[in-house]
């Protein structure tokens, strides 16, 4: 249970209402209860406010609602995620390594390491405090974790990976699994060896079933913050900047460069060796097949700027109507051009 006042000054919001109010969790606006928070993050659903049972409501500046405490802030979702992290109960592990769990003797371990059963350290392994490695999770030789990970059941890191720290991978990605890199020799394919490593920096969250190649030489990296969603293939040689979104199921290939603060949306496509700069925005299932400038909005396959998208998408359930016009057209044409030869 926490007062009002405690977290209108975690999130900085205005608090209109009783500050002492005790708070037990955050409640979807339906179906909260008294002692539940709420918020309200477009002011058009502001009608459902009527009926809230929130004991208080987080909203944006000029939204009212007569018989809840507000806090009142910019922004409401942000303020929402603070919140939530804030009344979550913390993750009670044992801070051991259980029975089950296999930890190679050279392997170095920091202060307050959980590693469940099932697990496999390698040699060499670098753990930092308090990370939490779930059942199943895979470290082969050479790796290093940062503090404060938490890395979900079955989860495997190939050799001389890194990862930074407060990084969360979730159940059955794959962190440093080989790039897809062959030579052919006229019939047959010969498989290059992957020799390189993956660098996972601090605070990155990858999602389930993700996979982040391993480099061919060098190093794939991924940036600061950057957020990756669930069964997204990132492959060889890519370096993605930070505090980038990376939805389900995209595909980057190899040796591509992404910079700061770029939004892919889900089964997006990105063709090798482009460069994307920062604050790059790609719509759903987009192409990508060039280099791109910073600050572009793009949608479609091959990516094209959203208004011209837009405009594109909105004549294509024409197309048969225009085709037939054009059909007339030619046929009315030609029937001119030979009342022209006559006379």
């Amino acid at each position: 249970m926490v007062q009002l006042k405690e977290l209108a000054e975690l999130v900085g919001a205005r608090l209109i209402g009783d500050e002492t109010l005790s708070i037990s969790r955050v409640a979807p606006i339906d179906s909260a209860a008294p002692g539940e928070i709420t918020f309200l993050a477009n002011p058009r659903y502001a009608a459902k406010l009527a009926g809230c049972k929130a004991s208080a409501i987080i909203v944006p500046p000029g939204v009212e609602s007569a018989g809840h405490s507000l806090l009142v802030c910019a922004n409401p979702y942000l303020a929402f995620a603070r919140i939530l992290a804030r009344l979550q109960p913390p993750v009670d592990v044992p801070r051991e390594i259980m029975a089950g769990a296999q930890v190679h003797p050279s392997a170095r371990l920091g202060e307050g390491v959980c590693v469940h059963p099932g697990c496999y350290v390698g040699r060499e392994v670098r753990i930092g405090r308090d990370t939490i490695l779930h059942p199943g999770v895979v470290l082969y030789d050479g790796v290093k974790v940062g503090d404060a990970c938490v890395l979900h059941a079955n989860v495997v890191v190939r050799e001389d990976c890194r990862l930074g720290d407060r990084v969360i991978v979730q159940p059955n990605a794959v962190i440093g699994s080989d790039g897809f890199g062959y030579a052919p020799d006229g019939r047959r394919y010969v498989k290059i060896p992957q020799v390189g490593i993956v660098e996972i920096d601090d605070d990155v969250e990858i999602g389930a079933a993700t996979c982040i190649d391993r480099a061919a030489m060098s190093v794939t990296r991924i940036g600061r913050g950057t957020k990756i969603d669930n069964l997204v293939q990132i492959a060889h040689n890519v370096i993605v900047g930070e505090d980038t979104i990376i939805v389900s199921q995209v595909g980057i290939a190899g040796s591509t460069r992404i910079g700061d603060h770029c939004t892919f949306g889900g089964q997006t496509g990105i063709a090798g060796h482009a460069k994307i700069g920062n604050d790059v925005t790609i719509a759903a299932r987009g192409g990508v097949t060039g280099d791109i400038a910073d600050g572009q909005v793009l949608s479609g396959a091959p990516a094209m700027p959203h208004k011209d998208w837009l405009k594109a998408s909105m004549t294509f359930p024409k197309l048969p109507e225009i085709r037939r016009d054009v059909q007339q057209l030619k046929k009315k044409l030609a029937e001119l051009e030979n009342l022209l030869k006559e006379k």
